[in-house]
């Protein structure tokens, strides 16, 4: 399977087939050693994960050199490796200070993670540090768009000889997802709308739990009274982080009309000072457009947009090929309606439309007008004016006042409403739970006593 370079535009690496009978016979080896693994005792897993930890920050070059190549980005790319070396050491505090709680329970045998393109080893590694600790077995299948790290990855697992029997990681197509989906006792995928039905239809048949994350549309709302240097710089961050492809992208701007042009300049301003990542990838903010295919939902979004009376201010009308790359440059638009594609369908670029409000009513209205229900970010006068909205919008997630989900990836709950997916990420005790099942063994006492 040949893979393309996105900034580039060359298909430049190829990833080894995997057929159907390799991914039975692997996962028979995973379940075949996972009960030693579990019986091995909390203690031992912590100490085989920090042994791995220890492999990834030594092969750290190898891994943001692969990541970089397939993502097209350099400074999220340092980022996501170091936010996995510091998530094993948080996952293993947490579960030293919280697994007694839970010795009455025991983990799925293999737990499968299917994982996306936009943070290839980040959003493949969310869900499997937490399930390794919880004594599973894990098979882990990234995107065929992006897995040039897989290799180097499973380097890492093989250097640490307690790991390498319970984890794997490997390439394949969605075809190779749907047997693994077949072979498994839980799912957890993230990804788009289409493959998280697919996926959540083919577990049905064997009444396989899923968990899953498969849309956003988060709003971010600004209200009078609002910081404006506070709330524009969160909402450029938000929305043009990865070059928008993150799930947690600010995809709809609502500002009071009392301060809709003032926030408008503001953001203006901080938006053209931006440059896109072309030649030098360590120059610039704005990398490519990871997945050829986006560029089609992009500039989809943008032309209806355009027709049904949006006012562009600044960026593309359309993605632009450079040097064999797509680039999408942020681009703010205003005069945009709900009946737009780019405030209804999830668009996954660096594209900030913005609408005024004259009401705290019809914003919350307007905010909760989505089947994608995933964050949401709230500033205002004062915190508790904010929570006040915040707790009115149907949302998992929602940021008061502050950057904390505009991160490139943070540790707070990460919760699906609606069609946002089902389940999610939970920080500390409760994200345990997920991947473990409570077994009660009941004595029955001798009556005649």
């Amino acid at each position: 399977m040949r893979v393309r370079n996105p900034r580039t535009g060359v298909y430049d690496y190829e990833i080894p087939d995997c057929n159907a009978a390799q991914i039975v016979q692997c996962c028979k080896q995973l379940r075949n050693h996972q009960d030693a693994w579990l019986r091995s005792g909390i203690t031992n897993r912590i100490a085989v994960l920090q042994e791995w930890k220890q492999a990834i920050i030594v092969n750290k070059e190898l891994l943001v050199g692969a990541l970089a190549a397939d993502t097209g980005r350099t400074w999220e790319t340092i980022a996501e490796v170091d936010w996995v070396i510091d998530s094993i050491d948080k996952w293993c505090a947490t579960t030293s200070n919280f697994y007694e709680a839970y010795d009455n329970w025991i983990p799925y045998q293999l737990v499968a993670i299917i994982s996306p393109w936009n943070f290839p080893l980040a959003l493949s590694m969310m869900d499997t540090i937490p399930a390794l600790l919880s004594g599973a077995a894990v098979l882990v299948k990234p995107s065929e768009v992006t897995p040039r790290f897989i290799e180097v990855l499973n380097r890492t697992i093989l250097s640490v000889p307690g790991l390498q029997k319970i984890l794997l990681f490997t390439p394949g197509d969605a075809a190779i997802g749907a047997k693994i989906v077949e072979l498994v006792d839980l799912v957890g995928f993230t990804g788009s709308i289409h493959t998280g039905k697919k996926i959540a239809l083919a577990a049905s048949k064997k009444l396989t739990p899923v968990l899953m994350e498969i849309g956003a549309k988060d709003p971010a709302i600004v209200m009078q009274g609002a910081n404006l240097e506070i709330a524009a710089t969160a909402i450029l961050k938000g929305s043009t982080t990865n070059a928008g492809q993150n799930c947690l992208s600010f995809e709809r701007i609502y500002v009071h009309e009392s301060i809709h042009d003032a926030l408008v300049d503001l953001l203006l301003e901080k938006t053209k000072a931006l440059q896109l990542v072309t030649e030098d990838q360590h120059k610039g903010e704005i990398g490519p457009i990871i997945f050829e295919k986006q560029v089609l939902t992009i500039n989809t979004h943008l032309e209806d947009a355009k027709t049904l009376g949006a006012i562009m201010l600044t960026g593309s009308n359309c993605c632009e090929q450079i040097h064999g790359g797509f680039y999408c440059r942020p681009t703010i638009l205003v005069n945009v309606t709900h009946n737009m594609l780019l405030m209804k369908e999830e668009t996954f670029g660096p594209i900030m439309p913005i609408m005024s409000f004259s009401s705290t009513e019809e914003v919350i209205e307007l905010a909760n007008t989505t089947k994608y229900s995933l964050g949401a970010a709230v500033f205002a006068a004062t915190d508790e004016e904010a929570a006040d909205i915040a707790n009115r919008i149907h949302a998992g997630s929602i940021s008061i006042n502050e950057l904390a989900l505009t991160a490139i990836l943070h540790y707070g709950d990460q919760l699906s409403f609606n069609m946002s997916g089902i389940g999610g990420l939970k920080i500390g005790q409760e994200n345990f739970s997920r991947f473990l099942k409570k077994r009660t063994i009941h004595l029955m006492q001798n009556l005649s006593k």
